[in-house]
């Protein structure tokens, strides 16, 4: 059995179909879903997002932030930033990590957005290559 999944950017909606399972990077951990879910909103954190396809297949998305939301066999999932694996820049995501990972900590608020950059990028580079 099938759900309906949304995935919508402040820019554009990124994704709109069929799925038979979500896999999200909650703020606290990764979180399954499947048809007939339980009503849920989850707080989303930054990494990896997989979406299995109705005919076979998986999609992935680089995800930052925002909210997931099921209800009544729909998702929707409310994000800052979601970018499709294939359009992930490898390199422009080396260079970020290296940028990141050489930053000095200069307060706690500069060292929580150091740790943040260093997750994406890490996920991000996780990424590459898969569809």
């Amino acid at each position: 059995m099938a759900f309906h999944c949304v995935i919508v950017t402040p820019e554009e909606q990124t994704f709109a179909a069929d799925i038979t399972q979500a896999i999200i990077p909650a703020y606290d951990g990764q979180i399954g879903i499947l048809t007939n879910h339980a009503p849920t909103l989850t707080k989303i954190g930054v990494g990896s997002l997989r979406v299995d396809l109705v005919g076979g297949g998986s999609r992935h998305f680089l995800v930052d932030g925002g909210i997931a939301q099921v209800k009544e066999n729909e998702l929707t999932i409310l994000t800052d930033d979601a970018t499709a694996a294939g359009k992930i820049d490898a390199e422009a995501s080396r260079a970020a990590l290296a940028e990141a990972e050489a930053r000095k900590e200069t307060d706690p608020k500069a060292a929580e957005r150091r740790t943040h950059d260093m997750k994406k990028m890490k996920a991000a580079l996780e990424l590459v290559g898969k569809a």
